[in-house]
């Protein structure tokens, strides 16, 4: 059974269909990855599936759980969690305090263990701070984690934005262009940080990307996305030499 499922999703802005009759099987610990032209329709499916946007049509499933139109925070809790395209931090908390933001999504100690510190809360706390480190360690940036977020480079700010998403103990993680900005070494390092998270962790992982490295070297099976409906699907060596995906994105933009 998928982990995740997508049926005939569509949805339209105005009068236009941006995304049309999209279907999505994702299995338990697979990595998967949907590239396409500028304008495709990737992050929109995103926002679809996360709740941001809701379908004018379809279902979304998560463990065979329907959570179509449901809002962003039950969703996560339930179990995705994401990295954006345009990175979402706040620009002047410090590396840990952003995981731990994230962890206190998880808290059982209530208002009374907040207001009286509570021997409850003390015991979370130190979880939460134990948890926040390790998941920093996950993504290597374990080492800045005293450091304000908008004193780092723009590698490690991606590293950060990860390690968040990681906190709400998500069951697939879906990531927005991962390596956009990045420099030939950045994009090495964030790969081999994306297998890391997966050896490890071993959850599904669902990518956007324009780096058709990455994508070919990742992902076990990729779909093609073109004017908001899928034109392939299949593994990277079918995908590379698909005449319509030559024609709609290989053809038209290389990003190596």
């Amino acid at each position: 059974m998928p982990l995740l499922r997508i049926d005939k999703m569509s949805h339209d802005f105005g009068g236009l269909r941006a995304v049309n009759n999209y279907d999505l099987n994702v299995e338990p610990g697979q990595i998967r990855g949907l590239i396409g032209p500028n304008g495709a329709g990737k992050t929109t499916i995103f926002n679809l599936i996360t709740g941001i946007y809701k379908p004018t049509e379809g279902d979304i499933y998560l463990e065979s759980k329907r959570i179509t139109g449901l809002e962003p925070h039950r969703i996560a809790d339930m179990g995705i969690g994401r990295t954006f395209q345009n990175l979402q931090l706040w620009r002047h908390m410090t590396v840990l305090e952003h995981v731990k933001m994230a962890c206190y999504s998880k808290i059982t100690y209530g208002l009374i263990g907040a207001f009286f510190g509570t021997p409850k809360r003390q015991r979370e706390e130190a979880k939460i701070e134990a948890k926040a480190h390790d998941l920093l360690k996950v993504v290597g940036v374990d080492h800045i984690a005293d450091q304000v977020v908008i004193n780092l480079p723009y590698g490690d700010q991606r590293r950060v934005e990860m390690a968040r998403a990681l906190a709400i103990e998500p069951k697939i993680l879906f990531l927005d262009e991962p390596t956009a900005g990045m420099n030939p070494e950045e994009l090495i390092q964030m790969m081999e940080i994306i297998r890391h998270v997966h050896r490890e962790l071993g959850l599904a992982i669902f990518l956007i990307e324009h780096r058709l490295k990455m994508v070919m070297e990742l992902c076990e099976i990729i779909q093609t996305l073109d004017f908001g409906r899928v034109i392939a699907e299949g593994t990277p060596e079918e995908i590379q030499n698909d005449p319509k995906v030559i024609d709609a994105y290989l053809g038209k933009e290389v990003v190596l």
